[in-house]
């Protein structure tokens, strides 16, 4: 049974949480807050696996009780929402420590999974948040830039729409729809990629891509 603390200063944005979550045989909602300050309170005595919690907050917002959180001795795992995930609180977030960052309009049984999945220890992201860290981890990768570069000036430029949709994580039918090609040409497409860049699979393509700044 995963043990739940909703933090939210949005009484039916908490009412909407508990009514997506609380009807789930393994997730029981152990009590909530409207605030930081409370929250913590609240976390203190109930001992959650996972708390929801909320980024803007008055008296004490999402950013400042996450810290304080995550600092404490067996911490429970944190699940941040927020309306937008396009804003340097998203990298904060993560940063200070939070589990995963989840948008408020994600649809209920994503969001009853992203729940299960923290609480098992696994990262969650949505799909915004998601480019933002890749974006993040290309600035620190500034200095392989230019031998990435080097390496994909290699292919060809159909070659290198095929290592961008690997990339962007497509099977090699969906690389065959999107680029107007056959499976196979994908295929042998891919192998020669695989040649050119002295590797066997899909992630080293992914990487030298991201790397090279090209996604």
């Amino acid at each position: 049974m995963i043990r739940l603390v909703i933090v939210d200063d949005d009484p039916m944005v908490r009412t909407g949480l508990r009514l997506i979550l609380g009807g789930e045989p393994d997730i029981d909602i152990a009590g909530e807050a409207g605030d930081g300050r409370q929250a913590m309170e609240v976390i203190a005595g109930l001992r959650p696996d996972v708390v929801l919690m909320d980024i803007r907050m008055p008296v004490q917002d999402g950013l400042v009780t996450t810290d304080l959180l995550l600092t404490r001795p067996d911490p429970p795992r944190v699940l941040v929402l927020t309306t937008f995930d396009a804003d340097d609180m998203v990298m904060r977030a993560l940063r200070l420590g939070a589990a995963g960052f989840l948008l408020k309009d994600t649809p209920p049984p994503k969001m009853i999974e992203a729940v299960r999945a923290v609480a098992r220890g696994e990262p969650v992201l949505s799909p915004g948040v998601m480019h933002q860290v890749i974006a993040a981890a290309t600035d620190r990768a500034d200095p392989r830039r230019p031998e990435a570069l080097r390496e994909l000036a290699r292919l060809t430029g159909r070659e290198r729409e095929v290592a961008i949709e690997v990339a962007r994580g497509s099977s090699n039918a969906e690389i065959a729809q999107a680029l107007y090609m056959s499976v196979a040409t994908v295929k042998a497409n891919i192998t020669r990629i695989f040649a050119k860049l002295g590797t066997d699979n899909r992630v080293h393509v992914a990487m030298k891509v991201r790397d090279a700044g090209l996604l």
